[in-house]
């Protein structure tokens, strides 16, 4: 899964085991260590009425209700997108299937990603 904050939103992209997981109830987590110590934790679960985010000792923690899991796992849907407003705040959610990259980069696994739509017969673009 990844994580990308941007000003007030923040969206998560999750390969095709995690989007299974999510349809099956299960919870989704990722570490990130800083030092001894010192880490972030995000998540996506199921659970609530409405898709919400909590931050919380260090932990992001984002909940969609199950059974929009479920009919997101098991459709075409690419993305649930939500907004969680306050008085003085507004946060923009959006989770994701993530896609493998058109062009390949070092580093980037995509082994687990969906196809990319933007190709066509497996073939990339020049």
């Amino acid at each position: 899964m990844k994580l990308r904050l941007r000003g007030s939103s923040l969206r998560l992209r999750l390969t095709r085991g995690e989007v299974d997981a999510i349809g099956r109830g299960e919870r989704v987590e990722e570490v990130v260590d800083f030092a001894p110590g010192e880490r972030l934790i995000y998540a996506l679960e199921c659970g609530g009425e409405a898709v919400a985010a909590s931050f919380s000792g260090g932990s992001i923690t984002v909940r969609v209700p199950p059974s929009l899991g479920r009919e997101w796992s098991t459709t075409e849907r690419v993305g649930i997108e939500a907004e969680q407003v306050s008085v003085d705040w507004t946060l923009r959610i959006l989770i994701e299937k993530d896609f493998a990259c058109l062009v390949s980069r070092v580093g980037e696994d995509d082994h687990d990603a969906f196809p990319n739509p933007g190709e066509t017969c497996g073939d990339k673009p020049a």
